[in-house]
């Protein structure tokens, strides 16, 4: 069965879970997920995990995330992005000088309200639910970190940014938000994700690609790389058996979180170090 995670440069116009629909057929395997969801609008940087490796995607949605957008000024939409309907429109008459400074007001943990049309659930609803029957609620702030903010470009209204941010930032709000500060509006005008955690463009395939292809299991990557920055140590004897069966192992060694293995090379788990011991944070070994 297929197992592994692959990296689809998701297409404009495509949710998250279209893809995921799409790739369970792709795969022949029930159990795909995305680590961590793209809008429609959005292209990019979309990592699927296939078979027993969605029991991976969990760490994967905390992970920072880079993303080169276009900032549209003067233009402010109900969806904070361009596929919504204009609610105003004014001339953009700000300098480049004035849009690199509104700009150094966004790096750093800041808090964001998130949009009405998102997945984000108050009262058991999912916001864009409430949102296409014509109704506001109000929303409480969300602390977010924005680590780097850059504008790449400027093309008459269109401001290309490069933005590295934490988990739970939407960027068409940082669009908006930034157009509210230059008192001229904003809104995102297109989107593309280049890196999740240590997965980037270079890894990515198209959809096209996964669809054509005679063997798609050839672009999936080991579970493992997930977690390649972490050191690695690999069992024996009774330490190995003791992994299998879910047990806490002594540690003397440095670290915080190991990739373990067996001696034939197959990824066990990933440990967790604390106070002299290995704990199991998640296993990923086949039960036989």
């Amino acid at each position: 069965m297929a197992c592994g995670i692959v990296i689809v440069d998701k297409p404009s116009g495509w949710t998250s879970q279209d893809v995921v629909s799409k790739l369970r057929s792709v795969f022949h395997e029930r159990r795909v997920g995305h680590g961590g969801t793209l809008d429609p609008m959005a292209t990019g940087v979309l990592p699927v995990f296939v078979g027993r490796a969605t029991r991976a995607a969990e760490f994967l949605e905390s992970a920072e995330k880079t993303y080169e957008a276009v900032l549209r000024l003067g233009v402010v939409t109900d969806t904070q992005d361009t596929e919504g309907q204009v609610l105003s429109q004014t001339d953009a008459a700000v300098t480049e000088e004035q849009v690199r400074h509104a700009l150094t007001q966004f790096i750093g943990e800041i808090e964001q309200i998130p949009p009405m049309y998102s997945a984000v659930k108050i009262g058991g609803k999912k916001l864009y639910e409430l949102a296409r029957k014509g109704q506001t609620v109000e929303r409480q702030p969300r602390k977010i970190t924005v680590f780097s903010l850059e504008l790449l470009d400027r093309t008459e209204n269109d401001c290309r940014l490069k933005i590295h941010c934490s988990k739970g930032t939407y960027v068409r709000t940082l669009c908006h938000d930034i157009g509210a500060v230059l008192g001229c509006g904003g809104t995102m005008a297109a989107l593309r994700r280049t890196q999740a955690g240590s997965f980037g463009l270079e890894q990515a395939v198209s959809l096209e690609t996964l669809v054509q292809a005679d063997d798609p299991a050839q672009y999936l990557l080991p579970i493992d790389s997930l977690f390649a920055g972490y050191p690695e140590a690999t069992l024996t004897g009774e330490y190995l058996r003791l992994c299998r069966n879910g047990n806490v192992l002594p540690w003397k060694q440095g670290g915080r979180f190991w990739r373990i293995y067996a001696p034939n090379g197959e990824f066990l788990m990933l440990g967790r170090h604390e106070n002299g011991r290995l704990y199991t944070e998640k296993s990923f070994f086949e039960v036989t």
